[in-house]
Parts: C-alpha cells; structure tokens; sequence
C-alpha cells in the first residue's frame, strides 16, 4: 500500500467490541504513520479512536446511504459507493456471512479489502485482541501489542487527581452479568463508613433506576451521579478517579484501555477470551458464580486496591 494513502476500518458491535479493536487501529498506525486512518462505525464509540489519536475521523455505519451495501443486488448509493472508491484498504470487521457487504464494496473500489472476524470463534477460544488482530498479517503485521491502549489527547485537564475519587459501573450490557443491586447497596455504604472516599457512579439509560437508587443510600457528599453521558466525556472522568470497579462490561474495558486500575467483579463469561487486557484491572470471582460474591471479599479487595492506588 502506499505510504500516503487512506485506509477504512469498519467496526460494529458495542463498547467493549470496539475497544477490543483498539490494538488493530494502534497497529495500523504505527505500520503507517503518514496514511490516513478512518472508522466506520457507532460514532458515540468509535469517536473516542479519534480522541485517542488512533484515528483521524469517523463516520456513521447507520447513515441510508449504506444500507444498500448490505444486500444483494442492490442500487448503491453513489455518494457511499464513492467514499468507499477513495480508499486503499479497507478492512471490515462486520458480520457478514454471505459477503454481500464485501461483494458490493468491491463493485464500487479498487481497494485491498481484507474480512475479518466480528468475533472469536467459540470453537478455537483465543483472546479476542488477538483474534482481531490475525487479520493484519496480510499486511506483514506481526507481534503487535494486544494490549487496547487510549491515551487520550490533552483537553486542559489534569489526568487522575490526588483526591479519592473512585469510579463504580455497577451495570453492563446483561442482568445476568450483574452483581445483585442488594449487594452492591451494603457494600457502597460499607466502603463509605470505612474509607474516605468519594463515589463517582456511572451508567447509562439500562442503569439509570439502579444508579438513582444506589446514590439515594449514600451521603450526598460524597457521591456523584454520571448517567448517559458522551463516551468521551465518560473517558475524561474516569482519567479523574484513583480506581475503577465494574462488571463484565464495555466500560470496564475502556477503564483498563486508559490505564487505570480497577476491580472487574467476573461471573462465567470466558476470561481467556474477555477479560481485559493489561495487568491493572483484577477479576473478583467466586465459584458460585456473581450471585455468591459476598460483600466482604469485595470490600476487601476495592481497600487493598486503594491503598495500591493511592501509593502508586
């Protein structure tokens, strides 16, 4: 490929999806510095690439313009089909079992189109950084690091702050990945009662009962309530806390892709597959699965990892 070129990277699917798919846009990058780098996918995911310096814009999958690309046989729109003509690359991690989507865009571009995986294979389980980066060696890309990385751009704030402020998601993309609400209840007001630290809950509209109920049981000073914000503002307030405690979740793996250290209460999903990368964010588990992780080994796990965090 030329080294002043544009190349495409499609990527659907939720938060975590995309930032699983970070390592393959860092890769790309540093393969090809001076080539201009676009996503095609959910803007209020895929701008945070563009905040983290690993892509140069984004453009939404959703837009009418697309859907023919998506069928066989179909009239494609002219503006779409010329906007894919205008790369060298493109590389696509969409669900598409028929290549349809592949087929038409080859209609209308010239480009080196190369499919990848929109996820791992059940039956050859590999982490899923790596299954979305084997598509890059195509490209003579090998041993690129698999560790999701957002080093966000400055915006005149000030990365973590010395207070004690740690962040909680207590929800994710499924109930049943879900530490009971009870439970993270007693266990927020005995954090509270042991630790002088401020709250910051985050969570979006599937959180926001759990969200408004939970901070109705703590002091009001010492709880902040952030509920269906900009995933780059999300970012940016994260990079504020000392710590991070989640679940299975897209925001979890954004915590662990900016660097921060955190607590990921696990339940039966597969972590060789999911976990996030990077030797900051711990799995808390128990055997009987979320429903028996008692309020005592999370208490004392979050204590051990702010004293960790306040020393770093």
């Amino acid at each position: 490929m030329k080294s002043r070129g544009k190349i495409l990277v499609i990527r659907g699917g939720a938060i975590g999806d995309f930032i699983l798919t970070l390592p393959v846009l860092a890769a790309l990058r540093q393969q090809f510095p001076d080539t201009r780098l676009e996503v095609l996918g959910y803007p209020r995911i895929a701008e945070l690439a563009v905040v983290g310096g690993l892509a140069d814009a984004v453009r939404s999958i959703e837009s009418r313009a697309f859907a023919g690309f998506f069928a066989n046989g179909a009239v494609l729109d002219k503006d779409a089909a010329e906007y894919f003509a205008g790369f060298d690359l493109i590389l696509s991690f969409l669900y598409d079992p028929d290549a349809h989507f592949e087929e038409n865009v080859l209609r209308v571009s010239t480009a080196q189109f190369i499919a990848g995986p929109h996820r791992p294979e059940d039956a050859h389980p590999a982490h899923a950084c790596d299954t979305l980066l084997k598509p890059l060696e195509r490209l003579a890309i090998f041993g690129a690091d698999a560790v999701p990385a957002l080093p966000l751009l400055p915006e005149g704030e000030a990365p973590r702050t010395v207070e004690a402020l740690l962040a909680v998601h207590p929800g994710s993309g499924s109930e049943r990945k879900n530490w009971p609400e009870w439970r993270w209840r007693e266990f927020l007001g005995a954090l509270i009662e042991r630790e002088p630290v401020r709250l910051l809950l985050l969570g979006g509209e599937a959180e926001s009962g759990r969200l408004q109920r939970l901070a109705s049981c703590l002091p009001g000073a010492r709880v902040e309530v952030v509920e269906s914000r900009p995933l780059t503002e999300v970012a940016r307030r994260l990079e504020t806390c000392v710590a991070f405690i989640g679940h299975d979740s897209g925001i979890t793996h954004l915590a662990a892709a900016l660097g921060m250290r955190g607590l990921a209460l696990w339940g039966d999903t597969s972590a060789d597959v999911w976990r996030p990368r990077g030797d900051r964010i711990c799995l808390v588990r128990d055997p009987a699965g979320l429903a028996g992780l008692q309020v005592r080994t999370v208490l004392d796990a979050t204590v051990a990892l702010l004293h960790v965090a306040r020393t770093a």
